[in-house]
């Protein structure tokens, strides 16, 4: 299986989409679409893949781990031996719950003082309950924005993580769309 999961893996980092089963045949080598829906079938059984509610092909686990070489000082320099601890995958790593997960990605600059900087991925999971000083995406007044959550004396507040912007407090409605649950920044 693990020969087919790589091939739907390097077709999906390539066009970033889930090939078609006639697609499939040539991908695999097969003839038969039911040879096919056999082993798109064991690979939704073994975690790999999933559907959507359409029925539509969904990467689950496709990526491979990356081997984690160990710690990094992020102070004063140490001695280090690259030695392979583990692999990870940054998917298992960073996700709990697949279905409530996805990401967006971050304009303006109101919270550049959080690390949180304009071209940033945010990944956000639907459900959690915020607590005060998550990171949340909300729709305040019908307008989508991304700053810290608190809750004082009972009433909310979404509070910028940069000086120039003043807190926000819903005058009328108050949707939580997520609690950040990680930060992606591609240097290169």
């Amino acid at each position: 299986m693990k020969k087919y999961a790589q091939k739907l893996d390097e077709f999906y980092v390539s066009t970033r989409r889930m090939p078609s089963y006639s697609e499939m045949l040539g991908i695999f080598g097969f003839k038969s679409k039911n040879a096919v829906f056999k082993r798109i079938a064991q690979l939704v059984k073994e975690g790999l893949l999933t559907k959507d509610k359409t029925g539509r092909l969904l990467p689950l686990n496709l990526r491979q781990p990356v081997r984690l070489l160990g710690l990094v000082q992020a102070g004063f320099p140490s001695p280090a031996e690259e030695e392979t601890i583990d692999l990870i995958s940054i998917d298992e790593y960073l996700i709990s719950n697949p279905q409530a997960t996805f990401l967006l990605k971050v304009s303006g600059d109101s919270m550049i003082d959080a690390g949180i900087h304009p071209g940033d991925l945010v990944l956000i999971q639907k459900g959690l309950t915020p607590k005060s000083g998550d990171v949340v995406v909300a729709c305040v007044d019908n307008q989508w924005t991304l700053k810290y959550f608190e809750k004082q004396k009972g009433r909310i507040i979404l509070r910028a993580a940069n000086k120039k912007y003043p807190p926000i407090e819903p005058e009328q409605e108050l949707v939580l769309g997520g609690v950040v649950i990680a930060n992606v920044r591609k240097y290169r």
